[in-house]
């Protein structure tokens, strides 16, 4: 499986395969009926403590990392089940709404993922 990232606010594009959307908030000014979502998993994103303290500050990418990694090992259930949905996708592109296109939490969720299926 192929996993990129995009910035959700990025045109929608046929290159994208299955959309998901892994914020915990919807995007402001996107219209749900023209976002192209495939699934919006508002589970698998930081918690609101997480993505509170992160604000996006360079400075806490390196923690926010650590942080992040450390819930995403707490709920395999969520894990297992976002995986699942994946299965048989040949293309994968998580969505998130930062402007930060280094640092943010698609960049992680999919070094977690790519790692979790080389094992």
């Amino acid at each position: 499986m192929e996993i990129n990232i995009k910035r959700v606010y990025e045109p929608w594009s046929k290159q994208d395969g299955f959309r998901v959307l892994v914020d915990r908030l919807w995007p402001r000014g996107i219209a749900k009926d023209k976002a192209h979502i495939d699934l919006w998993h508002k589970d698998i994103a930081p918690s609101n403590e997480l993505r509170t303290w992160f604000h996006h500050e360079v400075v806490n990418w390196p923690e926010f990392q650590r942080r992040y990694r450390d819930e995403l090992k707490a709920m395999p259930e969520i894990v297992a089940a976002f995986c699942a949905q994946l299965a048989g996708k040949k293309k994968v592109t998580l969505l998130y709404g930062a402007k930060d296109e280094e640092r943010n939490q698609a960049v992680v969720l999919r070094a977690f993922l790519c790692a979790g299926l080389s094992q």
